[in-house]
């Protein structure tokens, strides 16, 4: 900055100088500017991520789901109950009105449908709970 200033002072005595200098300055600003906002991108993408991995849970409830469920609960209902649906309005009915609730019957089991703990993994239950109770609250529309 210094420097800047001595340039200033130097280049005062002819106009034509400190019209020149004045321009690189307004230059250096623009790429200075530049840099900065490509900076502030990189950050913000970057604290972004984490969505990322949630997304990543969510795709994951969805093949679990499509795997191990969809043969009976295809898109929320029940081909083998028909009152026993996924659908928000019957998941509420039956008591089952949040993920660890789901988690627990996808889990063990209920009533003729018997639990998927072994086939859905560590933490699996979990995940289709999740991505149910999500689909429920959007009336099961997909996208």
């Amino acid at each position: 900055m210094r420097n800047v200033l001595k340039y200033i002072l130097f280049f005062q005595l002819s106009g034509n100088r400190v019209l020149i200098l004045i321009q690189n300055l307004r230059l250096s600003l623009k790429v200075f500017l530049s840099l900065f906002i490509v900076i502030l991108f990189l950050i913000f993408s970057s604290i972004s991520q984490p969505v990322i991995a949630l997304s990543n849970d969510k795709l994951e409830g969805e093949s679990l789901f499509i795997e191990h469920c969809s043969g009976c609960h295809v898109n929320g209902g029940n081909i083998i109950r028909r009152g026993k649906t996924l659908k928000l309005k019957a998941l509420k009915r039956n008591s089952l009105d949040d993920p660890k609730a789901i988690a627990k019957i996808a889990r063990v089991g209920i009533g003729s449908m018997s639990g998927y703990e072994d086939v859905l993994g560590e933490g699996g239950d979990q995940l289709v709970a999740n991505w149910i109770w999500s689909q429920a609250q959007n009336a099961w529309i997909h996208g």
